[in-house]
């Protein structure tokens, strides 16, 4: 197996997890009645939508993403391309989910999904490609 397509992959669950937690601060004012502004209201109720939904778009698409890394690490085929779209993905993916987070820019958010879209066909392609030899 080569370490080097796990980086990314591992980089991956660490900005889930990061999700994760930026939730719970997110739902602490209305769980725990933790950080409630004065008036009672919970000062990140605009952005835990937003932040929810990301966290959920983490299972979606990117389940491709560790598959194919699984699938081409199995093979022995961690070429620099592989590497370089696996991080190329993990970057969109952090992208993305500050767009998706921090604006309703729609557009922006499609562009960044389509890059990352991109990278884990690429990954495909050369998975499919190695088998072919």
């Amino acid at each position: 197996m080569s370490p080097s397509l796990m980086l990314p992959m591992a980089a991956h669950v660490a900005w889930a997890a990061s999700l994760y937690a930026l939730l719970t601060v997110a739902r602490a004012p209305a769980v725990w009645r933790i950080g409630l502004r004065a008036d009672g209201s919970n000062p990140w109720a605009a952005v835990e939508p937003r932040i929810s939904a990301n966290l959920s778009n983490q299972f979606e698409w990117p389940l491709f993403f560790h598959v194919a890394c699984l699938l081409l690490m199995q093979v022995h085929t961690s070429s620099v391309a592989a590497i370089a779209l696996a991080w190329v993905f993990v970057a969109g993916r952090i992208v993305h989910s500050a767009v998706q987070i921090a604006t309703r820019n729609v557009r922006l958010r499609g562009i960044v999904f389509t890059i990352n879209f991109m990278a884990v066909l690429g990954l495909w392609a050369l998975l499919v490609a190695d088998s072919l030899v």
